[in-house]
Formats: C-alpha cells, sequence, structure tokens
C-alpha cells in the first residue's frame, strides 16, 4: 500500500521543486552532449569522422541501453563538462561490455585531470564486475598545461590495462586517429587492436620528435600508419578501411570472446513491473531536507511487484531494512526512514549486512541521512561503538553494493551508508540530493561557537556583525559545494539520475554486477565493540 496522495499540494510541490532541479541537470547534461561545440563538430564531421557518441552508437547492438557514468565529470572546473571522455556500459554482440570514447572535438580529445579520473574510474567498474572493455581511442595525448597533474597518477591507465588482461578480462582498441606518446601504450598494452586506413596514428614520437631526437625524415604513415603496424610491426590485428568497418571489426572480435558471466542470471524474467507508477517518484522527497519522507514509498516504486518483506521492522524505525527483487535480482535495502541514526539501527544494520553476505545478495543502500545522534544520552548509550558496528559491517561486506543518494547524506552517515569511500560497485545521486561532513547551517553554526568561545577566552570584545557575515557566507558556500551537480563532477558519484530512471539504472547495475561471482563474507568482519 501507498500513502502518497499524488493529487495533494504536498506532492505537487515536491513535484514541481523536482522537475526545477532535474532541468539544471538536464542543462549541464548538455553541455556534456555538445563535447567541444557546433564549430569542432562540424569540422570533425567535415573531415569524414563520427563523433564519440555516434561511434559508441554503431558499436553497440541495436536498441539497446547504454548506462553512461561520469557524464558530468568536470563540472564547475576549468575544463568542459564530460573532461573529453565518454564512458559508460552497453550490450554488443550480446555481452555487457565497458565502452569508453575519446571526444576528440574537446581539444583533440586531450586528457585533462578530470579526463583522469573519469578513465580510471571506468577500469576499476569493469575491474570489479568483470566487464570486457573496449577503448575507442583518438586523443592528442595529455593536456600539457596539466602535465603536473596528470603524468605521475596517469600511469595506472597502462597498469590497468595490464592487470585487466591478467585477470582474463578482455581488452579491445580501436584506434580512430592520434594514440600517440604515452598513448600509444592503450593499444600496446589492449589484447585486440584494431586500426583505420590513413586515419590510426600510433607512435611514440611523431616526425618532429624523431627529427630533433635522431636527425631522422619520417612521415606520420611510416611511423605510426595502420598499413605500418598491420604488415611490419604487428601492432595493428585487425585493418578497418573506415570508421563503420572497425565498428563492425570491433563487434566480431567481441562476438568471438567466448564471454561468459560468472554470477547467476534474474530470478524471474521477465520481471513483474512495480505496482505504482515510476513518475510518482518526482514527488516524494520534499525540497527541504529537513521534512521527512518514508523510503519505502521509493521501496515499492522500483521494486519487482512492488514486494518488500521488511525485517526488523519495528526495530531501529528510522532505518527501514528488508528484501526485494529488481529486475529479477535479489537485493537486501537499507533505507533511511527519518535521517539521523540511532544505535537500534545502527545494530540493526549490522545484523542486516551480515545475512545478506550469508545469502549472498547485494545491498543496495537509499540514502537521507543527516548522520548518527550526538547528545549525552546518545554518547553514553554508546552510539560511537554502535555507529563504527555499522560502518565495520559495510566496509567488510563482500557483497556488492549500490548507493543511491536520495536525499541528505551527511557526516558519518554518509560512510554508514557505503559512501564513495567505501567502494560501492554503482553510487548514483537523485537533483535532491545534498552531501557534505554536515548541513549548511550547523557548520556554520559551529564555526560561530568556535569563534566566540576563542574571543571570550581571549577576553575580547565579539563582533557580530563580522560573525554573522561569516555564517552566511560559509553557508552558502557549503550549500554550494554539498550539491549533486558539484560532487558529480569531482566524480564522487558515477551520474546524477532522474528519479523515474532509478528501476531501470538498478536492473542494468544488478546485471553488470552479475559478470563477477557474487559471493558474501563468512566471517572476516573487524571486531564489534558490543
Amino acid at each position: 500500500m501507498t500513502a502518497v496522495d499524488t493529487r495533494g499540494a504536498d506532492f505537487a510541490e515536491r513535484r514541481a521543486t523536482m522537475l526545477e532541479r532535474l532541468g539544471e541537470v538536464e542543462a549541464a547534461h548538455a553541455q556534456a552532449l555538445a563535447g567541444g561545440g557546433a564549430k569542432y563538430q562540424e569540422r570533425h564531421r567535415a573531415r569524414g569522422k563520427l563523433t564519440a557518441r555516434e561511434r559508441i552508437e554503431l558499436l553497440l547492438d541495436p536498441d539497446t541501453p547504454f548506462l553512461e557514468l561520469s557524464a558530468l565529470a568536470g563540472w564547475g572546473s576549468d575544463f568542459a563538462v564530460g573532461a573529453s571522455l565518454v564512458t559508460g556500459i552497453g550490450v554488443i554482440e550480446g555481452v555487457e561490455c565497458l565502452v569508453t570514447a575519446s571526444d576528440p572535438t574537446v581539444r583533440g580529445g586531450a586528457s585533462n585531470p578530470w579526463t583522469l579520473k573519469k578513465a580510471l574510474r571506468a577500469n576499476e567498474i569493469a575491474f570489479a564486475n568483470r566487464l570486457p572493455v573496449v577503448n575507442l581511442v583518438e586523443s592528442g595525448g595529455a593536456d600539457l598545461p596539466s602535465q603536473k597533474e596528470i603524468f605521475i597518477p596517469g600511469g595506472a591507465l597502462f597498469r590497468d590495462l595490464t592487470r585487466l588482461s591478467a585477470a582474463g578480462i578482455p581488452t579491445v582498441a580501436v584506434v580512430f586517429g592520434n594514440s600517440t606518446a604515452g598513448g600509444a601504450y592503450i593499444p600496446g598494452m589492449s589484447d585486440h587492436v584494431i586500426m583505420i586506413e590513413q586515419r590510426s596514428k600510433v607512435f611514440l614520437g611523431g616526425p618532429p620528435l624523431v627529427k630533433m631526437a635522431t636527425g631522422e625524415e619520417s612521415d606520420d604513415e611510416s611511423l605510426g600508419g595502420a598499413e605500418m603496424h598491420s604488415r611490419v610491426s604487428g601492432l595493428a590485428d585487425y585493418y578497418a578501411v573506415d570508421e563503420p568497418d572497425a565498428l563492425r571489426t570491433a563487434r566480431r572480435v567481441v562476438a568471438r570472446l567466448n564471454w561468459r558471466k560468472a554470477g547467476p542470471g534474474p530470478r524471474t524474467s521477465p520481471a513483474p513491473p512495480p505496482l505504482y507508477d515510476e513518475e510518482e517518484l518526482l514527488g516524494i522527497v520534499p525540497g527541504d531536507l529537513r521534512t521527512p519522507f518514508d523510503p519505502r514509498e521509493v521501496v515499492v516504486r522500483i521494486a519487482d511487484g512492488s514486494a518488500f518483506d521488511e525485517f526488523k521492522p519495528r526495530y531501529g524505525p528510522s532505518l527501514a531494512t528488508g528484501w526485494a527483487e529488481v529486475h529479477g535480482y535479489p537485493v537486501g535495502i537499507l533505507a533511511n526512514a527519518q535521517g539521523v541514526l540511532f544505535s537500534a539501527e545502527s545494530q540493526k544494520a549490522a545484523q542486516f549486512i551480515q545475512l545478506a553476505n550469508q545469502r549472498d545478495i547485494p545491498l543496495l543502500f537509499l540514502h537521507n541521512t543527516t548522520g548518527y545522534m550526538v547528545g549525552r544520552e546518545y554518547e553514553q548509550g554508546g552510539i560511537i561503538k554502535h555507529g563504527a558496528m555499522m560502518i565495520n559491517a559495510v566496509a567488510n561486506s563482500r557483497v556488492p553494493h549500490i548507493s543511491v543518494l536520495m536525499g541528505a547524506s551527511y557526516g558519518a552517515g554518509h560512510y554508514g551508508m557505503c559512501g564513495r569511500a567505501f567502494d560501492p560497485r554503482f553510487l548514483f545521486a537523485w537533483p535532491s540530493a545534498k552531501s557534505a561532513v554536515m548541513g549548511p547551517a550547523q557548520l556554520a553554526g559551529v564555526l560561530s561557537i568556535v569563534a566566540r568561545q576563542s574571543a571570550a577566552a581571549k577576553g575580547r570584545p565579539y563582533d557580530e556583525d563580522a560573525d554573522a557575515a561569516l555564517r552566511a557566507m560559509v553557508e552558502q558556500q557549503i550549500e554550494a559545494e554539498s550539491l549533486p551537480m558539484f560532487l558529480s563532477g569531482r566524480l564522487y558519484d558515477d551520474g546524477v539520475i532522474d528519479p523515474r530512471d532509478t528501476r531501470t539504472v538498478l536492473g542494468l547495475c544488478l546485471s553488470a554486477i552479475h559478470g563477477a561471482p557474487v559471493e558474501g563474507a563468512r566471517g572476516g568482519f573487524g571486531v564489534f565493540r558490543m
């Protein structure tokens, strides 16, 4: 049953607020879709080339979804939104793959610090979920003015390629243009390499550098063209006559991988849809996150058949825990019901996480928490050790975790609900989400109290006007830094999603997760302080 009144004023107000925030997110996504802008897209097409997203579309099976990841990388920085790279999960010849595509319309596809972070995150996802990797390469290498932030950590890209291969996870590189200097090691360290006639250029040093270093006169084709690499060096495994031919060849390479998922398939296929309309998810989260909402109203709109078997419903009621299925895959759900986590909720969560690990069931965390409760009564009641018990269980759980930030995700509650630092397989945010060490007003208030106490200890008068100005400035700063687009721009999540897409996104993630074995911890948790 649902208590949501879809014709009420509260629902209408919440829906309008969510749609307004979605509009802001869609505007940011439009910047990523535009790449380097109309001028550079037109110039790129005039050269007979496909854009990064057109290449992905031709690579994937027709009419199959593409779960784009880190779409807002670089938002709020000096670099283009999207960080000159498209990453995501799609289906090629029936095989779920992690796909990356350089966007050469953005500064020639040059890698900036956010490009690196985005590529490394994509590799993490591929490794954890055993997804074959297909890299569509056309990059001018590192953004040289940013080299101090790229060069040293950038070696991890090459490390990842070799580790993926060593783990038996196939890697495919399709070279559409430049892949030079350090970028030459992407095809060099991939299992399968496809190059294109008169287009691919793969060399450690181009003609100018070779001339300066050795005095040798050379040209692009003899140094690193597709013809040379397919006939002489042997770096190219396949020779394509144009871009569509290269993408067709990549599809055939994936088809011949003989790839099998290591995890179990869905229990039910096709899975029954929820009983309630996903459209209603727009009107559940209040605009003011200080107002509580019931996360069960979210669960019944994403779970198969709206079925949710709640665990310990009367104990620790501000955290809802229970079992459900999403697109046929079993999940254990932890969802904040009243914002604050008390000792009972923490102990309940730890037990529930252990049960999920015993049963090899992935966990879904739905965030709306202001953190663990503070105050004399709660400190004396053991909130530190009970919160630590929950965090211990999350940290040492071995089943896959997915986190969705619906509302607030503050303080240690963010950690206890499997925030980014605890390595969930996937983490997404709704446009309504906020995350920081604490709420803006609380943080500004703490700074004010400390400053006031410091002035009193020194016997100095306190400047109330300066205090008010400081509090306003701090609140504004923390509010801006806790918003989902700011956090997504820094890759603290894998994307900001429309609430109505939550069930679809979770289904794609669960399917990808089951590319690897799903096995829980059998013991192996740290010491629980009792």
